[in-house]
C-alpha cells in the first residue's frame, strides 16, 4: 500500500492590511498554488480561479479564527499578526511577515512578548509613533522569504 499524498501547498493571507498581496499572487502562479484571501470586507482581486476570496464577519478575530482553524503543515500563513502567526505555527503551518520575517517556534514567544511590551508602552504614552513605512526592500525581502517558503514545502512533499 502506498502512503496518502501530503495536503497541498496553500496560502492563507490576512488580508486586510496585508502590503505584499500582489507578490503573493505572483509567487503563487509561479508554482500552481491556491490561496485565500482572508478579510472583513470586499477586496478588489485578480479573477484568478486559485485566488479565493474569504470574507468573514466583522467579529472580534474572526479572520484570524477562519484561517488558524485551517491550517497545518503545508500551508503559508501571510500576516503581520503576531498572535495569529503563533497559532499557525503551534498547528504545524509556515508563517510570514509581510516584511519576510519567519515565524518559528522559537521566535514567535519573544515576538509576543515584544508586542505585548509595546502596546503597554503605546497604552502609556511612553511611544507615540508607529511602525517604520514599508521600503521596497521590506518588498523584496518577502518575495525572497516566500519563495524560499514555497520551494522548501515543495521539497519536503517531494513535489
Amino acid at each position: 500500500m502506498s502512503a496518502a499524498a501530503p495536503e497541498p501547498i496553500r496560502i492563507y493571507v490576512d488580508a486586510d492590511a496585508c502590503p505584499v498581496k500582489d507578490e503573493v499572487f505572483r509567487v503563487a502562479g509561479r508554482y500552481g498554488l491556491h490561496v485565500f484571501v482572508v478579510s472583513n470586507s470586499v477586496l478588489n482581486l485578480p479573477r484568478e480561479p486559485w485566488i479565493e476570496r474569504v470574507i468573514v464577519g466583522d467579529g472580534f478575530d474572526a479572520a484570524d479564527d477562519w484561517i488558524a482553524e485551517r491550517v497545518g503543515p503545508g500551508a503559508v500563513v501571510i500576516t503581520a499578526d503576531v498572535p495569529l502567526a503563533s497559532r499557525c505555527v503551534k498547528a504545524g503551518a509556515t508563517a510570514l511577515s509581510p516584511t519576510g520575517k519567519a515565524f518559528t517556534d522559537a521566535s514567535v514567544g519573544m515576538a509576543l512578548a515584544t508586542r505585548n511590551l509595546m502596546q503597554e508602552l503605546r497604552e502609556a504614552g511612553a511611544i507615540t509613533g508607529g511602525p517604520k513605512p514599508f521600503s521596497r526592500s521590506d518588498r523584496s525581502a518577502f518575495l525572497g522569504a516566500l519563495d524560499r517558503a514555497v520551494v522548501r514545502l515543495r521539497r519536503e512533499r517531494g513535489l
